[in-house]
C-alpha cells in the first residue's frame, strides 16, 4: 500500500494531503531512467578505459610489439632504398657516362609490380591489418626489382669496362685526403651558408676541415692544367687536375704545392698541402668534381679504397647542412 505524504499548509493551518498526478509520476520515473542509463554508461566507460581482460591486455601488448617491429622494418626499407639509390646515382652518373652508353631509364627502375591478383591470397584472409602488411609486401618487390635491374645494369657495364683501363685510371675515384682524414668532412655538396657573404650559395664541392700542411693527393690519373694563387680572394692556392674523358678536379686553399703545371701524374700522387689560404675561415680543403663543366657531388666518386661503412658515413657527413669553411669564385 503506497504511503499517503501530506505537507502544511500555513494559510489554513491544517495539514493538506500531496496529490501527485499520473503526468509528475511519468517525469519522475523518466527522470530516474536517464540518471541511470547516464550512470551506467560513465561507468562502462571508465571500466573499458581503465580495466580490460587478461586476453585484452595480451592482445593490446601483441599489436604494440608488431607496431613497432613494423616501424622498424619500415626504417629499414627505407634506408635499404637510399642506399640503392647512391648505387644507381654512380651507375648512371659515373660508369655510364665514362663508358659512353645510356643512363638506365628512370621508368624502368620506377615501373610498378603488376597483376592485381599478387597479394590475393592476403586479401582473401581478411586481414584486420592488411593494409600495412600489403604496403611492407608492395616496397620489398620494388625494391628487389630495383635490385636485379641494378646488377644488370653492373653487368653491362663490365663488359664495357674491360677493354677501357686508361679510361678507369683517370677516373677520380678516391678522396684526395688519407682515410684517417675522411672523417674530417665538415661540409657537402649543395646549398650552404657562405661563411663570408652570410647568404646560402652552391657549394660546388666538399670541405675537409684539417690542420695546415696535410697531403692532399691527386684522385685519378691526368695532367695538371692550372696552378694559380689567387691571394686573399676566392680559391687562394689552387690545383686543377684535366682527368680526360670530361673530368676535371680542383684542390683549393692549399699552402704548397707539389706539382708543376703541365706535369702528368698518376692516381694518389701527392701534389700538395692543405692550408688557410684565399677566402677561407680556417684550415682546410675544398675538393670539387666536374664533369663536362658541370659541378657533380664529389662523395659519388668515393669508391676505391674505403669499404660500404666508410662510405655510408661520409653520406651522412655530406648531408648536413651547415656553413662552408670558404667563400669560392
Amino acid at each position: 500500500m503506497a504511503r499517503i505524504k501530506y505537507y502544511y499548509d500555513t494559510e489554513s493551518c491544517r495539514y493538506e494531503r500531496i496529490r501527485v498526478s499520473t503526468w509528475d509520476v511519468i517525469f519522475n520515473s523518466l527522470g530516474f531512467f536517464t540518471l541511470a542509463l547516464l550512470l551506467g554508461g560513465i561507468i562502462t566507460l571508465i571500466y573499458i578505459k581503465y580495466f580490460e581482460s587478461p586476453e585484452e591486455a595480451l592482445l593490446r601488448k601483441e599489436n604494440q610489439e608488431l607496431k613497432i617491429y613494423y616501424d622498424a622494418l619500415d626504417k629499414e626499407l627505407a634506408h635499404t632504398n637510399e642506399m640503392l639509390a647512391s648505387l644507381q646515382e654512380r651507375d648512371d652518373n659515373i660508369y655510364r657516362l665514362i663508358l659512353g652508353v645510356d643512363p638506365v631509364p628512370e621508368e624502368m627502375r620506377t615501373a610498378g609490380i603488376g597483376g592485381s591478383n599478387r597479394y590475393k591470397e592476403i586479401l582473401d584472409k581478411g586481414l584486420e591489418k592488411e593494409e600495412l602488411i600489403i604496403d611492407n609486401f608492395q616496397k620489398l618487390d620494388q625494391l628487389k626489382k630495383k635490385m636485379y635491374i641494378q646488377t644488370k645494369s653492373y653487368d653491362e657495364v663490365m663488359d664495357l669496362a674491360k677493354d677501357k683501363e686508361q679510361l678507369l685510371a683517370s677516373l677520380p675515384a678516391i678522396p684526395p685526403v688519407s682515410k684517417s682524414d675522411l672523417r674530417r668532412l665538415s661540409s657537402g655538396f649543395g646549398w650552404r651558408l657562405d661563411p663570408i657573404l652570410k647568404t646560402r650559395r652552391l657549394h660546388q664541392g666538399v670541405d675537409f676541415s684539417l690542420p695546415k700542411g696535410s697531403p692532399v693527393y691527386a684522385t685519378g690519373d691526368g695532367t695538371v692544367s692550372l696552378i694559380k694563387d689567387s691571394g686573399i680572394s676566392g680559391y687562394g692556392k689552387h690545383i686543377e687536375i684535366d682527368h680526360g674523358f670530361g673530368y676535371k678536379t680542383k684542390y683549393a686553399h692549399l699552402s704548397e704545392f707539389k706539382v708543376k703545371r703541365g706535369q702528368k701524374i698518376k692516381r694518389g700522387e701527392l701534389i700538395a698541402f692543405s692550408g688557410n689560404t684565399g677566402k677561407s675561415t680556417a684550415p682546410h680543403l675544398h675538393y670539387e668534381v666536374h664533369v663536362s663543366k658541370r659541378p657533380n657531388n664529389p662523395v659519388h666518386y668515393f669508391y676505391m679504397d674505403i669499404d660500404p661503412e666508410e662510405y655510408e658515413e661520409v653520406l651522412k657527413l655530406a648531408s648536413i647542412e651547415n656553413q662552408a669553411f670558404g667563400s669560392y669564385e
